[in-house]
């Protein structure tokens, strides 16, 4: 047994953040989210039952973000300019930002980027984390940093 790690961290998704090194991605991904065909070759971990700003909080409390090397070390989705959807908030959004300032960042750190673009950098990630997260554009990715 381990003291100090967040009960929605089961043990591999502890070993996969443990095997990830400064400048690995990770993406914490929404319910409809398709791992396998978007991120084959990353560690695919189910973490059902709970949202992206609980999972986020939850590995904020092991990781660091790369906020020495990275000016938006963590994006979340926003759609394509070109797909006529105009979003201007989200819940999502709204509480990733929340969960990176009660971690002791400063809020811009947080960036946005697009679907496609998300989905090609979500692609090169280390491991998905897959939450049970339904509110639309409910994706982020983080870069782990160092100690």
């Amino acid at each position: 047994m381990l003291r100090g790690i967040p009960d929605i961290i089961g043990s591999d998704l502890l070993k996969a953040l443990a095997d990830t090194g400064h400048g690995d991605l990770i993406a914490i991904v929404d319910h409809f989210y398709p791992p396998i065909t978007k991120a084959p070759n990353a560690v695919s971990i189910q973490a059902k039952g709970c949202g992206v700003a609980q999972m986020l909080d939850a590995i904020l409390k092991l990781v660091p973000l790369d906020v020495d090397f990275e000016k938006q070390p963590i994006q979340y989705m926003i759609p394509d300019a070109d797909s006529g959807m105009i979003v201007e908030s989200s819940p999502v959004w709204d509480g990733v930002k929340e969960v990176v300032a009660k971690n002791g960042y400063d809020v811009s750190c947080v960036g946005e980027i697009e679907r496609t673009r998300f989905y090609e950098k979500a692609g090169r990630a280390y491991v998905t984390v897959c939450t049970s997260e339904t509110k639309p554009f409910g994706c982020v990715i983080l870069q782990k940093g160092v100690m």
